[in-house]
Protein backbone atom coordinates (compact mmCIF):
# COMPACT_ATOMS: atom_id res chain seq x y z
CA UNK A 1 0.00 0.00 0.00
CA UNK A 2 2.51 2.61 0.97
CA UNK A 3 5.15 1.57 -1.65
CA UNK A 4 3.26 3.08 -4.42
CA UNK A 5 3.62 6.10 -2.74
CA UNK A 6 7.32 5.95 -2.02
CA UNK A 7 9.81 7.54 -4.75
CA UNK A 8 14.14 6.79 -5.12
CA UNK A 9 15.60 9.68 -3.71
CA UNK A 10 18.18 11.38 -5.70
CA UNK A 11 20.80 9.42 -7.18
CA UNK A 12 20.51 5.93 -8.39
CA UNK A 13 20.86 3.00 -5.84
CA UNK A 14 19.79 5.25 -2.56
CA UNK A 15 17.38 3.83 -0.77
CA UNK A 16 13.30 4.64 -1.81
CA UNK A 17 11.84 7.45 0.28
CA UNK A 18 8.20 8.80 0.71
CA UNK A 19 8.32 12.16 -0.95
CA UNK A 20 11.72 12.78 0.40
CA UNK A 21 11.11 11.58 3.95
CA UNK A 22 11.77 7.72 5.88
CA UNK A 23 9.99 5.10 4.25
CA UNK A 24 8.38 4.05 7.40
CA UNK A 25 6.37 7.94 7.66
CA UNK A 26 4.34 6.14 4.64
CA UNK A 27 3.50 3.04 7.01
CA UNK A 28 2.58 5.82 10.13
CA UNK A 29 0.64 8.32 6.85
CA UNK A 30 -1.75 5.33 5.94
CA UNK A 31 -2.17 3.79 9.17
CA UNK A 32 -3.53 7.44 10.53
CA UNK A 33 -5.19 7.94 7.82
CA UNK A 34 -7.47 4.58 7.41
CA UNK A 35 -7.23 4.72 11.70
CA UNK A 36 -9.05 8.55 11.11
CA UNK A 37 -11.44 7.73 8.20
CA UNK A 38 -12.72 5.23 11.31
CA UNK A 39 -12.69 7.43 13.97
CA UNK A 40 -14.39 10.50 12.05
CA UNK A 41 -16.61 8.23 10.24
CA UNK A 42 -18.04 7.42 13.77
CA UNK A 43 -17.92 10.78 14.40
CA UNK A 44 -20.24 11.76 11.62
CA UNK A 45 -22.40 8.77 11.91
CA UNK A 46 -23.11 8.60 16.02
CA UNK A 47 -24.92 12.00 16.92
CA UNK A 48 -27.63 10.92 13.71
CA UNK A 49 -27.93 7.33 14.67
CA UNK A 50 -28.85 8.41 18.57
CA UNK A 51 -31.51 10.45 17.34
CA UNK A 52 -32.49 8.17 14.41
CA UNK A 53 -36.24 6.42 14.59
CA UNK A 54 -34.47 3.15 13.17
CA UNK A 55 -31.06 4.11 15.79
CA UNK A 56 -31.59 4.72 19.38
CA UNK A 57 -33.86 6.90 19.03
CA UNK A 58 -32.88 9.09 21.98
CA UNK A 59 -34.07 12.89 22.05
CA UNK A 60 -31.38 15.42 21.11
CA UNK A 61 -29.93 16.69 24.46
CA UNK A 62 -29.60 13.32 25.27
CA UNK A 63 -27.61 12.42 22.23
CA UNK A 64 -25.11 15.55 22.70
CA UNK A 65 -24.46 14.71 26.32
CA UNK A 66 -23.33 11.01 25.14
CA UNK A 67 -21.23 12.33 22.30
CA UNK A 68 -19.40 14.77 23.87
CA UNK A 69 -18.66 12.08 26.64
CA UNK A 70 -17.46 9.83 23.81
CA UNK A 71 -15.21 12.78 22.28
CA UNK A 72 -14.21 13.57 26.04
CA UNK A 73 -13.01 10.17 26.95
CA UNK A 74 -10.97 9.83 23.91
CA UNK A 75 -8.69 12.79 24.62
CA UNK A 76 -8.73 12.04 28.32
CA UNK A 77 -7.17 8.48 27.52
CA UNK A 78 -4.76 9.99 25.90
CA UNK A 79 -3.11 10.27 28.90
CA UNK A 80 -2.62 6.74 30.48
CA UNK A 81 -2.15 6.06 26.38
CA UNK A 82 1.15 7.64 26.69
CA UNK A 83 1.49 6.18 30.16
CA UNK A 84 1.28 2.26 28.35
CA UNK A 85 3.28 3.10 26.08
CA UNK A 86 6.65 4.63 28.46
CA UNK A 87 6.20 2.27 31.07
CA UNK A 88 5.07 -0.84 29.74
CA UNK A 89 4.51 -1.77 26.07
CA UNK A 90 6.60 0.82 23.78
CA UNK A 91 4.34 2.82 21.39
CA UNK A 92 4.71 0.12 18.43
CA UNK A 93 3.29 -2.61 20.57
CA UNK A 94 0.66 0.14 22.21
CA UNK A 95 -0.45 1.14 18.90
CA UNK A 96 -1.11 -2.74 17.70
CA UNK A 97 -3.00 -3.44 20.80
CA UNK A 98 -5.04 0.15 20.04
CA UNK A 99 -5.45 -0.70 16.61
CA UNK A 100 -7.08 -4.08 17.47
CA UNK A 101 -9.48 -2.57 20.65
CA UNK A 102 -10.63 -0.23 17.97
CA UNK A 103 -11.57 -2.59 15.23
CA UNK A 104 -13.65 -4.85 18.43
CA UNK A 105 -15.13 -1.50 18.96
CA UNK A 106 -16.71 -1.03 16.01
CA UNK A 107 -17.61 -4.70 15.14
CA UNK A 108 -19.45 -4.80 18.52
CA UNK A 109 -21.49 -1.42 17.38
CA UNK A 110 -22.05 -2.99 14.55
CA UNK A 111 -24.02 -5.98 16.45
CA UNK A 112 -27.72 -4.72 17.43
CA UNK A 113 -28.76 -4.14 21.00
CA UNK A 114 -28.03 -1.15 23.69
CA UNK A 115 -25.49 -2.96 25.62
CA UNK A 116 -23.40 -3.65 22.60
CA UNK A 117 -23.52 -0.01 21.94
CA UNK A 118 -22.49 1.32 24.78
CA UNK A 119 -19.85 -1.50 25.32
CA UNK A 120 -18.41 -0.94 21.73
CA UNK A 121 -18.52 3.24 22.56
CA UNK A 122 -16.10 1.92 25.57
CA UNK A 123 -14.31 0.12 23.53
CA UNK A 124 -13.24 2.55 20.62
CA UNK A 125 -12.76 5.16 22.91
CA UNK A 126 -10.30 3.48 25.17
CA UNK A 127 -8.21 2.26 21.44
CA UNK A 128 -8.17 6.14 20.23
CA UNK A 129 -6.59 6.87 23.39
CA UNK A 130 -4.19 4.56 23.27
CA UNK A 131 -3.14 5.26 19.61
CA UNK A 132 -3.24 8.88 19.57
CA UNK A 133 -0.72 9.80 21.88
CA UNK A 134 2.02 7.06 20.56
CA UNK A 135 1.73 7.15 16.76
CA UNK A 136 2.74 11.22 16.38
CA UNK A 137 5.91 9.98 18.80
CA UNK A 138 6.82 7.37 16.28
CA UNK A 139 7.00 10.13 13.25
CA UNK A 140 9.13 12.02 15.42
CA UNK A 141 11.30 8.66 15.92
CA UNK A 142 12.24 8.47 12.14
CA UNK A 143 14.12 11.60 12.31
CA UNK A 144 17.39 12.74 13.40
CA UNK A 145 16.16 14.75 16.66
CA UNK A 146 14.86 17.68 16.59
CA UNK A 147 17.13 19.91 14.13
CA UNK A 148 16.71 17.78 11.42
CA UNK A 149 15.06 19.61 9.01
CA UNK A 150 12.96 17.09 7.20
CA UNK A 151 10.90 17.13 10.62
CA UNK A 152 8.53 19.34 10.20
CA UNK A 153 8.01 18.96 6.67
CA UNK A 154 7.29 14.97 7.78
CA UNK A 155 5.13 16.25 10.34
CA UNK A 156 2.88 18.22 7.49
CA UNK A 157 2.57 14.97 4.94
CA UNK A 158 1.61 13.05 8.50
CA UNK A 159 -1.16 15.99 8.97
CA UNK A 160 -1.94 15.58 5.31
CA UNK A 161 -3.20 12.04 5.80
CA UNK A 162 -5.03 12.62 8.77
CA UNK A 163 -7.33 14.97 7.04
CA UNK A 164 -7.43 13.56 4.25
CA UNK A 165 -8.92 10.12 6.04
CA UNK A 166 -11.20 12.94 7.68
CA UNK A 167 -12.33 13.63 4.76
CA UNK A 168 -13.43 10.58 2.64
CA UNK A 169 -15.03 9.19 6.51
CA UNK A 170 -18.24 11.06 6.29
CA UNK A 171 -18.30 10.48 2.19
CA UNK A 172 -18.35 6.92 2.82
CA UNK A 173 -19.21 5.50 6.61
CA UNK A 174 -21.81 8.16 6.56
CA UNK A 175 -23.37 7.71 3.35
CA UNK A 176 -23.35 3.21 3.99
CA UNK A 177 -24.98 4.19 7.65
CA UNK A 178 -27.59 6.97 6.51
CA UNK A 179 -28.42 5.23 3.17
CA UNK A 180 -28.00 1.22 3.80
CA UNK A 181 -27.97 0.56 7.52
CA UNK A 182 -26.26 2.22 10.41
CA UNK A 183 -24.51 -0.68 11.52
CA UNK A 184 -23.07 -1.51 8.25
CA UNK A 185 -21.72 1.67 8.74
CA UNK A 186 -20.10 1.01 12.03
CA UNK A 187 -18.95 -2.20 10.24
CA UNK A 188 -17.45 -0.12 7.48
CA UNK A 189 -15.11 1.57 10.28
CA UNK A 190 -14.18 -1.15 11.67
CA UNK A 191 -12.37 -2.42 7.85
CA UNK A 192 -11.24 1.01 7.88
CA UNK A 193 -9.08 0.73 11.39
CA UNK A 194 -8.33 -3.27 10.01
CA UNK A 195 -6.95 -1.96 6.65
CA UNK A 196 -5.00 0.96 8.59
CA UNK A 197 -4.06 -2.20 10.93
CA UNK A 198 -2.53 -4.46 7.85
CA UNK A 199 -0.47 -1.68 6.44
CA UNK A 200 1.14 -0.84 10.14
CA UNK A 201 2.46 -4.39 10.74
CA UNK A 202 2.90 -4.69 6.87
CA UNK A 203 5.58 -1.88 7.04
CA UNK A 204 6.92 -2.09 10.68
CA UNK A 205 10.15 -3.13 8.82
CA UNK A 206 10.62 0.52 7.81
CA UNK A 207 10.32 2.02 11.19
CA UNK A 208 12.87 3.11 13.58
CA UNK A 209 13.80 0.66 16.23
CA UNK A 210 13.01 2.90 19.09
CA UNK A 211 9.60 2.61 18.24
CA UNK A 212 9.68 -1.13 19.70
CA UNK A 213 11.60 0.17 23.19
CA UNK A 214 9.85 0.91 26.35
CA UNK A 215 11.54 4.17 27.84
CA UNK A 216 10.91 3.94 31.39
CA UNK A 217 10.06 0.10 32.24
CA UNK A 218 7.51 -0.09 35.28
CA UNK A 219 8.68 -2.18 38.28
CA UNK A 220 6.96 -5.13 38.87
CA UNK A 221 6.18 -3.68 42.96
CA UNK A 222 5.15 -0.40 41.30
CA UNK A 223 2.79 -1.94 38.14
CA UNK A 224 1.18 -5.12 41.38
CA UNK A 225 0.24 -1.96 43.35
CA UNK A 226 -1.65 -0.36 40.18
CA UNK A 227 -3.50 -3.15 38.89
CA UNK A 228 -4.44 -3.82 43.02
CA UNK A 229 -5.82 -0.07 42.95
CA UNK A 230 -7.56 -0.42 39.73
CA UNK A 231 -9.33 -3.68 40.52
CA UNK A 232 -10.41 -2.15 43.87
CA UNK A 233 -11.86 0.86 41.67
CA UNK A 234 -13.43 -1.60 39.37
CA UNK A 235 -14.90 -3.47 42.22
CA UNK A 236 -16.72 -0.13 43.87
CA UNK A 237 -18.01 0.50 40.20
CA UNK A 238 -19.34 -2.72 39.75
CA UNK A 239 -20.72 -2.77 43.20
CA UNK A 240 -22.09 0.93 42.90
CA UNK A 241 -24.07 0.46 39.89
CA UNK A 242 -25.02 -3.50 40.64
CA UNK A 243 -27.22 -1.61 43.48
CA UNK A 244 -28.40 1.44 41.65
CA UNK A 245 -29.45 -1.20 38.66
CA UNK A 246 -30.99 -3.84 41.54
CA UNK A 247 -32.88 -0.67 42.85
CA UNK A 248 -34.74 0.16 40.16
CA UNK A 249 -32.91 3.42 40.32
CA UNK A 250 -30.23 3.52 37.43
CA UNK A 251 -30.51 5.76 34.66
CA UNK A 252 -28.51 6.87 31.77
CA UNK A 253 -27.04 10.28 33.79
CA UNK A 254 -26.02 7.64 36.38
CA UNK A 255 -22.63 7.14 33.71
CA UNK A 256 -22.71 9.85 31.97
CA UNK A 257 -22.83 12.64 35.04
CA UNK A 258 -20.09 11.17 37.13
CA UNK A 259 -18.13 10.89 33.75
CA UNK A 260 -18.37 14.15 32.81
CA UNK A 261 -17.22 15.25 36.61
CA UNK A 262 -14.51 13.31 36.14
CA UNK A 263 -13.51 14.87 33.13
CA UNK A 264 -13.11 18.28 34.67
CA UNK A 265 -11.92 17.53 37.97
CA UNK A 266 -8.87 15.82 36.32
CA UNK A 267 -7.99 18.63 34.24
CA UNK A 268 -7.88 20.80 37.26
CA UNK A 269 -6.43 18.31 39.13
CA UNK A 270 -3.47 17.44 37.04
CA UNK A 271 -3.20 21.53 36.03
CA UNK A 272 -2.67 21.93 39.96
CA UNK A 273 -0.39 19.20 40.91
CA UNK A 274 2.01 20.75 38.29
CA UNK A 275 1.65 24.31 39.75
CA UNK A 276 2.25 23.37 43.16
CA UNK A 277 4.95 21.36 41.80
CA UNK A 278 8.01 22.61 44.40
CA UNK A 279 10.84 21.73 42.12
CA UNK A 280 9.74 23.64 39.06
CA UNK A 281 11.99 26.80 39.03
CA UNK A 282 10.89 30.51 38.92
CA UNK A 283 10.82 30.87 35.36
CA UNK A 284 8.48 26.95 34.74
CA UNK A 285 6.21 28.52 37.79
CA UNK A 286 5.28 31.71 35.88
CA UNK A 287 5.06 29.92 32.78
CA UNK A 288 2.67 27.45 33.65
CA UNK A 289 0.48 30.75 35.34
CA UNK A 290 0.21 31.61 31.55
CA UNK A 291 -0.13 28.27 30.48
CA UNK A 292 -3.65 28.05 32.40
CA UNK A 293 -4.57 31.31 30.75
CA UNK A 294 -4.07 29.28 27.01
CA UNK A 295 -5.49 26.31 28.73
CA UNK A 296 -8.78 27.56 29.88
CA UNK A 297 -9.14 29.58 26.52
CA UNK A 298 -8.89 26.21 24.86
CA UNK A 299 -11.65 24.71 26.75
CA UNK A 300 -14.46 27.25 25.65
CA UNK A 301 -12.91 26.91 22.22
CA UNK A 302 -13.15 23.26 22.10
CA UNK A 303 -16.63 23.12 23.53
CA UNK A 304 -18.15 24.97 20.73
CA UNK A 305 -16.18 23.75 18.24
CA UNK A 306 -17.10 20.00 18.88
CA UNK A 307 -20.61 20.76 18.93
CA UNK A 308 -20.30 21.47 15.13
CA UNK A 309 -20.36 17.14 14.69
CA UNK A 310 -23.21 17.81 17.35
CA UNK A 311 -25.31 20.51 17.95
CA UNK A 312 -24.87 21.87 14.40
CA UNK A 313 -24.91 18.53 12.93
CA UNK A 314 -28.51 17.91 14.14
CA UNK A 315 -29.65 21.14 13.38
CA UNK A 316 -28.27 20.14 9.71
CA UNK A 317 -30.05 16.96 10.25
CA UNK A 318 -33.68 18.46 11.07
CA UNK A 319 -33.54 22.28 9.01
CA UNK A 320 -31.25 22.32 6.56
CA UNK A 321 -31.90 21.61 2.44
CA UNK A 322 -29.60 19.20 1.77
CA UNK A 323 -30.13 18.80 -2.37
CA UNK A 324 -27.85 20.96 -4.33
CA UNK A 325 -28.66 20.98 -8.16
CA UNK A 326 -30.87 17.95 -7.64
CA UNK A 327 -28.45 15.91 -5.73
CA UNK A 328 -29.76 14.86 -2.01
CA UNK A 329 -26.67 14.41 -0.45
CA UNK A 330 -26.62 12.65 3.25
CA UNK A 331 -26.43 14.91 6.54
CA UNK A 332 -22.95 13.41 7.38
CA UNK A 333 -21.12 14.85 4.49
CA UNK A 334 -21.04 18.12 6.05
CA UNK A 335 -18.52 16.78 8.60
CA UNK A 336 -15.88 16.36 5.54
CA UNK A 337 -16.13 20.01 5.43
CA UNK A 338 -13.63 21.19 7.97
CA UNK A 339 -11.17 18.72 6.51
CA UNK A 340 -10.97 19.28 3.19
CA UNK A 341 -10.72 23.50 4.72
CA UNK A 342 -8.19 22.44 6.71
CA UNK A 343 -5.86 21.00 3.74
CA UNK A 344 -6.76 24.11 1.56
CA UNK A 345 -6.07 26.49 4.43
CA UNK A 346 -3.44 24.80 6.51
CA UNK A 347 -0.56 25.30 3.73
CA UNK A 348 -1.85 28.99 3.30
CA UNK A 349 -1.95 30.38 7.05
CA UNK A 350 1.62 28.73 7.35
CA UNK A 351 2.78 30.90 4.54
CA UNK A 352 1.12 33.99 5.87
CA UNK A 353 2.42 33.46 9.32
CA UNK A 354 5.84 32.78 7.85
CA UNK A 355 5.39 36.41 5.50
CA UNK A 356 4.43 38.28 8.41
CA UNK A 357 6.90 37.22 10.81
CA UNK A 358 9.82 38.14 8.00
CA UNK A 359 8.16 41.88 7.92
CA UNK A 360 8.07 41.87 11.75
CA UNK A 361 4.31 41.80 12.21
CA UNK A 362 3.61 37.72 13.08
CA UNK A 363 0.57 38.28 15.53
CA UNK A 364 1.61 36.69 18.78
CA UNK A 365 0.68 33.25 19.99
CA UNK A 366 -1.60 34.97 22.60
CA UNK A 367 -2.87 37.05 19.87
CA UNK A 368 -3.37 33.79 17.48
CA UNK A 369 -5.49 32.55 20.64
CA UNK A 370 -7.26 35.63 21.32
CA UNK A 371 -8.12 35.48 17.24
CA UNK A 372 -9.45 31.51 17.44
CA UNK A 373 -11.83 32.46 20.57
CA UNK A 374 -13.30 35.38 18.59
CA UNK A 375 -14.35 33.62 15.72
CA UNK A 376 -15.55 30.45 16.85
CA UNK A 377 -17.71 33.07 19.00
CA UNK A 378 -18.62 34.87 15.65
CA UNK A 379 -20.01 31.52 14.14
CA UNK A 380 -21.99 31.09 16.56
CA UNK A 381 -23.43 34.70 15.96
CA UNK A 382 -23.63 33.36 12.78
CA UNK A 383 -25.56 30.02 13.63
CA UNK A 384 -28.39 32.17 15.01
CA UNK A 385 -29.34 33.71 11.87
CA UNK A 386 -30.34 29.96 10.16
CA UNK A 387 -31.70 28.94 13.91
CA UNK A 388 -34.32 32.16 13.91
CA UNK A 389 -35.00 31.77 10.12
CA UNK A 390 -35.66 27.86 10.79
CA UNK A 391 -37.83 28.79 13.72
CA UNK A 392 -40.97 28.74 12.07
CA UNK A 393 -39.90 24.82 10.49
CA UNK A 394 -38.76 26.25 7.40
CA UNK A 395 -35.72 24.76 5.80
CA UNK A 396 -32.49 27.12 5.40
CA UNK A 397 -29.48 26.81 2.48
CA UNK A 398 -27.05 24.34 2.69
CA UNK A 399 -24.50 27.10 2.58
CA UNK A 400 -25.32 28.31 5.78
CA UNK A 401 -23.72 25.03 7.63
CA UNK A 402 -20.61 25.54 5.32
CA UNK A 403 -20.15 29.21 6.59
CA UNK A 404 -20.39 28.28 10.15
CA UNK A 405 -17.75 24.85 9.24
CA UNK A 406 -15.23 27.45 7.79
CA UNK A 407 -15.19 29.93 10.86
CA UNK A 408 -14.72 26.65 12.89
CA UNK A 409 -11.91 25.90 10.88
CA UNK A 410 -9.90 29.19 10.61
CA UNK A 411 -10.52 29.49 14.24
CA UNK A 412 -8.79 26.22 14.46
CA UNK A 413 -5.64 26.77 12.62
CA UNK A 414 -5.48 30.15 14.90
CA UNK A 415 -5.28 27.43 18.17
CA UNK A 416 -5.18 23.95 17.54
CA UNK A 417 -1.29 23.97 15.97
CA UNK A 418 -0.60 27.50 18.00
CA UNK A 419 -1.66 25.53 20.88
CA UNK A 420 0.46 22.22 20.35
CA UNK A 421 3.52 24.47 19.48
CA UNK A 422 3.55 26.49 22.61
CA UNK A 423 2.49 23.48 25.01
CA UNK A 424 5.55 21.76 23.81
CA UNK A 425 7.69 25.15 24.23
CA UNK A 426 6.09 25.68 27.88
CA UNK A 427 6.51 22.52 29.03
CA UNK A 428 8.70 22.05 32.68
CA UNK A 429 11.21 19.96 31.93
CA UNK A 430 9.93 17.43 34.48
CA UNK A 431 7.02 17.27 32.73
CA UNK A 432 8.09 17.85 28.91
CA UNK A 433 6.87 14.26 28.10
CA UNK A 434 2.89 14.64 29.46
CA UNK A 435 2.55 18.30 28.38
CA UNK A 436 0.67 16.84 25.29
CA UNK A 437 -1.25 14.72 27.34
CA UNK A 438 -2.73 18.30 29.16
CA UNK A 439 -3.16 19.90 26.12
CA UNK A 440 -5.86 17.06 25.66
CA UNK A 441 -7.38 17.14 28.30
CA UNK A 442 -8.71 21.28 27.29
CA UNK A 443 -10.70 19.25 24.89
CA UNK A 444 -12.27 16.79 27.62
CA UNK A 445 -13.28 19.63 29.52
CA UNK A 446 -14.90 21.36 27.13
CA UNK A 447 -16.79 18.37 25.79
CA UNK A 448 -17.90 17.62 29.00
CA UNK A 449 -19.45 20.92 29.52
CA UNK A 450 -21.03 20.36 26.84
CA UNK A 451 -22.79 16.97 28.01
CA UNK A 452 -22.95 18.59 31.23
CA UNK A 453 -25.19 21.34 30.38
CA UNK A 454 -27.43 18.47 28.08
CA UNK A 455 -27.75 16.17 30.89
CA UNK A 456 -29.30 19.08 32.91
CA UNK A 457 -31.44 20.00 30.63
CA UNK A 458 -29.95 22.84 28.48
CA UNK A 459 -31.89 22.70 24.99
CA UNK A 460 -28.31 23.55 22.96
CA UNK A 461 -30.07 24.54 19.42
CA UNK A 462 -32.15 27.12 21.65
CA UNK A 463 -30.92 30.99 20.07
CA UNK A 464 -30.93 32.00 23.19
CA UNK A 465 -28.04 29.47 24.76
CA UNK A 466 -25.99 29.49 21.17
CA UNK A 467 -26.11 33.41 21.83
CA UNK A 468 -24.86 32.93 25.50
CA UNK A 469 -21.91 30.28 24.35
CA UNK A 470 -20.94 32.77 20.70
CA UNK A 471 -20.98 35.52 23.53
CA UNK A 472 -18.93 33.81 25.87
CA UNK A 473 -16.10 32.86 23.43
CA UNK A 474 -16.09 36.58 22.42
CA UNK A 475 -15.77 37.89 26.02
CA UNK A 476 -12.95 35.05 26.23
CA UNK A 477 -11.05 36.26 23.42
CA UNK A 478 -11.15 40.08 23.91
CA UNK A 479 -9.68 39.42 27.80
CA UNK A 480 -7.01 37.02 26.73
CA UNK A 481 -6.67 40.06 24.06
CA UNK A 482 -6.38 42.68 27.19
CA UNK A 483 -4.04 40.67 28.93
CA UNK A 484 -1.75 39.71 26.49
CA UNK A 485 1.31 41.85 27.64
CA UNK A 486 0.59 40.23 31.16
CA UNK A 487 0.17 36.47 29.52
CA UNK A 488 3.41 37.42 27.39
CA UNK A 489 5.78 38.73 30.54
CA UNK A 490 4.59 35.04 32.14
CA UNK A 491 5.70 33.34 29.02
CA UNK A 492 8.83 35.06 29.60
CA UNK A 493 11.26 34.30 26.17
CA UNK A 494 9.16 32.08 24.62
CA UNK A 495 6.85 33.73 22.30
Amino acid sequence: MATSLTKDSAGSGTEKTFFGHPRGLATLFMTEMWERFSFYGMKALLPLYLVAPGGMNMNAATATAIFSIYMAMVYLLAMPGGWFADRLWGPRKTITIAALVIMAGHVTLALPGQAMFFLGLVLVAIGSGLLKANISTMVGHLYDGPDDPRRDGGFTLFYIGINLGAFIAPLAIGTVGEKVNWHLGFALAAVGMGLGLVQFLLGGRHLSERSAVVPKPVEKPELMGLLRKAMLWVIAAVVFYGVTVATGVYTLNWATVPIALLGLVIPITVLARIKRDKELSRVEQSRMTAYIWFFVAAAVFWMIFDQGASTVALFGKNSTDTSILGFDFPVSWYQSVNPVLIMALAPVFAWLWLALNRSGKEPSTVVKFASGLVLIGASFFVFLMPLTMAADGEKVGAYWMVAIYFMHTVGELCVSPVGLSVTTKMAPQKYASQMLGVWFLAVTAGDCTTSLLSTAGVDLNKTGVVGMEATLAVIAGLAVYMYRNKVKTLMGDVN
